[in-house]
């Protein structure tokens, strides 16, 4: 289920009745650095969990942040989260128990947890039936925090990665949503204007704004010592390419 981007208000009515149901939650523990996550997900279970819950802690494989081959390193950590995943529930989760998973923001978005799941299903050792339960994305936090639309009206937005902007802005939109960008890809546009943000919804949240010729260096300068400071950096922005319409 998504939990959101990081407020706990941001909890959905559907996703705390779902925590009220569940007897055991599955977490995977990202180490020190992120401890922050795993706390985030505890106070959740705590308040709106039944007194009989168990909490379920795995280790998140660590993976290759600058890989060769992007793709087929990423094919291969979900491979082996799947592994650990599919031993928690086989060792924790009894035939008529039910279940949850808590993903940051939502489980739809650039996020692997529904694909982890299918590839256990797959393989076939154990059999389960799972729900999807929405959460509010980064991407929607952003675009409430700047108090702006996604798209304008009649055009298209685009939701893509800083690996992809580094090729070139996409062809066909003038609005783009960057996520995972740890190249700053947005500094090779100056004339687009950005909608930056990192932590949404956090008590650790920063945002900034402005024409990319005239804010790029700040917001460079700020994730740096952000990611350094807190051990990791979850950003988003949205780059937008200004018209007469919009003047």
């Amino acid at each position: 289920m998504g939990i959101g981007a990081g407020d706990p208000d941001h909890l959905t009515l559907q996703a705390a009745k779902a925590i009220g149901r569940t007897q055991v939650f599955f977490l995977l523990d990202k180490g020190e650095a992120k401890a922050g996550l795993i706390e985030l997900r505890e106070g959740l279970i705590r308040h709106y969990g039944h007194p009989h819950k168990r909490i379920v802690e795995g280790r998140d494989p660590d993976r290759d942040r600058t890989p060769a081959d992007y793709t087929g390193t990423v094919a291969d950590w979900r491979h082996r989260r799947s592994l650990v995943l599919e031993e928690l529930i086989t060792e924790h989760l009894k035939d008529d128990e039910i279940g949850s998973i808590l993903v940051w923001g939502d489980p739809s978005l650039y996020d692997s947890t529904i694909a982890i799941l299918e590839e256990i299903l797959e393989r076939g050792a154990i059999e389960f039936e799972y729900e999807v339960i929405p959460g509010i994305s980064s991407v929607s936090a952003l675009a409430a925090k700047h108090r702006i639309g996604l798209n304008r009206v009649g055009r298209p937005v685009q939701i893509t990665t800083g690996r992809r902007l580094a090729e070139g802005w996409p062809e066909g939109v003038d609005d783009v949503v960057v996520m995972l960008d740890a190249q700053q890809a947005f500094t090779a546009h100056p004339d687009a204007d950005i909608y930056w943000g990192a932590y949404v919804s956090t008590a650790d949240e920063l945002l900034d704004a402005g024409r990319v010729s005239e804010v790029a260096e700040r917001i460079v300068e700020t994730r740096t010592e952000a990611r350094e400071r807190h051990g990791w950096i979850m950003d988003t922005y949205l780059l937008r390419r200004p018209d007469a319409t919009d003047r």
